[in-house]
């Protein structure tokens, strides 16, 4: 049957919490992402409207972007934007992720601005409905705008979404989800007057009332209800999001350290997410592509050792 492997799954309490834990994510997104795009085209217009050069509407004309993580030999305009960028970020001692940025953009796009704000990865982004829970918490919290939202609570619900999602057994406990709940229910109060926030906090609270035990016709039964009121397919979507954006962003950061300094410890969480994708046959079919980008990881460790013992010889 289609969902008997993740109905076997879901007979792990730990790991169903890890997957309702990491919906609630998803619905923290789908709540925050149309504000937040509001309040950067906002954001944007303030600092056009506040700065006496960028007032001139002016473009870039020298196509200016970063090297790397880096902006150097900037157009005055960028280098007035990136002045301007750094004057509204609240950890002006800490890593700009310039990459993720398009600085010839920035006088006429209000979401090249929030990307210097947000983790690395976001450069093919262009939007916030594609942003996932973590890089929108990010720009929450790195971005002077939105300090009237509660800073410790943002950090708080990121603390724990690293928490969850670096988890290398993809399990939480019971008392873990609980602490979590009040976190959220804190950080979304605050945006309350939202709609789309208000309805993300109350299927968060309905989602997280419900035992996500599904029943598999034909299958062998298991522990809980047998029907939770989720459709096996809902479920599964979500399972297979939360996983890729796990997987995703162990890649991004393993990929990120060069073949000669990657060490094994560099690929250890994801190996452990490797052979856990393996030892399920759905999971392994959804994840091909991935999974050959991990064998390509692990093969270049390998190259690296070889060379590293045959110059020792030498």
């Amino acid at each position: 049957m289609v969902h008997e492997e993740l109905s076997a799954r879901l007979n792990e309490v730990g790991y169903k919490n890890w997957l309702k834990a990491g919906y609630c994510l998803l619905k923290l997104k789908d709540g925050l992402h149309g504000y937040i795009n509001n309040e950067m085209k906002s954001f944007h217009g303030i600092i056009i409207s506040s700065n006496d050069v960028l007032q001139r509407q002016q473009q870039c004309r020298n196509n200016c972007r970063p090297n790397g993580n880096h902006l150097h030999s900037l157009c005055w305009l960028c280098e007035e934007w990136k002045r301007e960028i750094l004057r509204h970020h609240t950890n002006r001692t800490g890593v700009v992720n310039w990459g993720n940025c398009k600085p010839w953009l920035w006088p006429s796009q209000h979401w090249e601005l929030a990307k210097a704000y947000m983790p690395r990865g976001q450069a093919n982004i262009t939007g916030a409905d594609q942003c996932d829970a973590a890089a929108l918490l990010n720009l929450i919290s790195f971005c002077d705008h939105f300090s009237f939202i509660d800073q410790r609570q943002v950090r708080e619900v990121i603390r724990q979404r690293n928490e969850l999602m670096h988890s290398s057994e993809m399990r939480v406990s019971a008392q873990w989800m609980l602490q979590y709940q009040k976190s959220l229910d804190r950080l979304l109060q605050q945006l309350q007057h939202v709609p789309e926030v208000a309805a993300a906090r109350r299927e968060i609270k309905e989602m997280l009332s419900v035992d996500w035990t599904i029943c598999v016709p034909g299958a062998d039964s298991v522990d809980g209800p047998e029907w939770t009121g989720l459709e096996p397919t809902l479920v599964s979507q979500v399972e297979a999001e939360l996983l890729r954006e796990k997987l995703q962003e162990l890649l991004l950061y393993t990929e990120a350290q060069s073949p000669v300094g990657l060490h094994a410890k560099d690929l250890s969480e994801l190996r452990k997410l490797q052979v856990f994708l393996q030892g399920q046959r759905d999971l392994e079919e959804q994840f091909h592509t991935e999974l050959q980008r991990v064998q390509l990881l692990e093969s270049q460790l390998q190259q690296a050792v070889i060379q590293d013992r045959g110059e020792l010889q030498n």
